[in-house]
């Protein structure tokens, strides 16, 4: 049985009990039947991206939202995360694109954890654990060395778990020295149940010890603050998701924070968070901000909401928006990135709207994107931007698979996307479909 985010232990009952982590469920160690590219022809729709090859991971191919490329010598390595168990994360070998090869598959502990959340620095990987209930383990983030990616060795775990938190959604990891979390905290009690994701840094200088550095939340995120009010029909919780900080621009935090809208925050004093500036529509607009991708030297902010309805577009619309970010006290909506035809997909079933964008992780496996905003748009597929003028969005491509043979709902759900520097579009999708790695057939690059 297939699952969705908020009941992702379902299909679980086969495993049992606790499982170590260099256990191999449902894992080919190597290339060999099964593991490499899928043969038939998934694509249902496309424009401007060809489908170079499609693997469906062995079965389980029920994707999340982490995706990390390793150069390894002559090997290149791509580690993706599931969006629920048994399996919690795919290592796959992507060396020829046209074959990837599943290396190894992680198991999660039980049936109440995921992994959903990966980051990857060198050969020092990053991995979420949030689990299904408050006070359940392991919640947290486990860090492996994975200089020999057919055996991880797993280094350190942070531990984020605690009577009121879930543990990691999401971890960023690209410098080698800052771990940044979207995470509840062990000693952290939220003003509300759904606040309970904060910002927490952690440095890791020393990966086998990882340490807590700050954190940072929204006044009204913590027990005995004003809380924020509550709207139902928007009610995702006023929480962390993503955060992205580049490398080239350390002092800056961009955060998409649900029903906050997206925040800015100075870390220029990593010890010391401060918000610089907050813009939030909602309401009257739709709610759960996820991503807030930044282009310093265009002075944009490229941010994405998530579709959450499981039943069509009950909840749209969910979009793409680009910000002026050149007075970043005050940010400005300059223009929405054209929707997907809904007639077209809604009826189609499962999500449909915006969610992840390929974030410019500056780092030498991934393609670091100014013109062009690449995003899952779940049963919209795969739609890349062209943002040359931003107040102007234009979509220039496309790829929706068909569905899964596997996937309960009616329609392909993808659900997160990686470009690397090679211009390779990797997307996952959330109920069987798997990966897919794509090119991009445009006049010009993607750039």
């Amino acid at each position: 049985m297939h699952i969705t985010r908020r009941e992702f232990v379902r299909g679980m009952g086969g495993l049992a009990g606790t499982i170590a982590l260099t256990g191999t469920l449902g894992c080919s160690q190597g290339p060999g039947p099964g593991s490499s590219a899928s043969k038939a022809d998934p694509t249902l729709e496309a424009k401007n991206l060809k489908l170079v090859s499609w693997t469906e991971l062995n079965g389980h191919g029920n994707m999340g939202e982490g995706i990390a490329i390793q150069q390894l010598g002559n090997r290149r390595i791509a580690y993706l995360a599931n969006e629920s168990g048994p399996i919690g994360m795919s290592v796959v070998d992507v060396t020829n694109p046209k074959e990837p090869a599943v290396l190894k598959q992680i198991p999660a502990e039980n049936p109440k954890v995921r992994f959903n959340s990966l980051s990857m620095s060198g050969n020092i990987l990053v991995v979420a654990r949030q689990v299904q209930d408050r006070g359940d383990q392991p919640a947290g983030v486990a860090v492996y060395d994975a200089s020999d990616p057919e055996n991880l060795k797993q280094l350190a775990f942070f531990n984020a778990g605690g009577p009121y938190s879930q543990g990691c959604h999401y971890v960023w990891f690209v410098d080698g020295r800052y771990m940044h979390m979207s995470t509840g905290m062990p000693d952290f009690k939220p003003s509300h149940p759904s606040d309970n994701q904060i910002y927490v840094i952690a440095d890791m200088k020393d990966p086998e010890h990882p340490k807590e550095v700050s954190r940072f939340w929204l006044p009204g995120q913590k027990d005995g603050e004003k809380p924020f009010g509550r709207t139902p029909q928007y009610d995702n919780g006023h929480k962390l998701h993503n955060v992205e900080v580049l490398p080239s621009k350390p002092d800056r935090a961009y955060c998409g924070w649900i029903d906050s809208g997206v925040a800015i925050l100075d870390i220029s004093d990593i010890e010391h968070p401060k918000l610089v500036s907050q813009w939030n529509p909602s309401p009257p607009m739709r709610g759960f901000y996820h991503t807030a991708m930044p282009h310093p030297e265009r002075g944009l902010l490229v941010v994405s909401q998530e579709a959450i309805d499981d039943n069509g577009c009950g909840d749209s619309p969910k979009l793409i928006w680009v910000l002026n970010m050149e007075g970043e006290t005050n940010l400005v909506p300059m223009a929405i990135a054209p929707q997907p035809d809904p007639n077209a997909y809604c009826q189609r079933g499962g999500r449909f709207g915006a969610h992840n964008q390929h974030e410019n992780h500056e780092q030498p496996t991934a393609k670091t994107l100014h013109n062009a905003v690449v995003g899952s748009y779940f049963a919209g597929g795969v739609r890349i931007y062209d943002i040359k003028d931003p107040m102007r969005p234009e979509e220039i491509a496309y790829y929706v698979p068909k569905k899964p043979a596997s996937s309960r709902v009616n329609s392909a759900q993808i659900n997160d996307v990686y470009v690397d520097e090679k211009g390779y579009v990797y997307a996952v999708e959330r109920f069987g479909g798997g990966l897919y790695i794509l090119e991009y057939t445009g006049k010009a690059p993607l750039s």
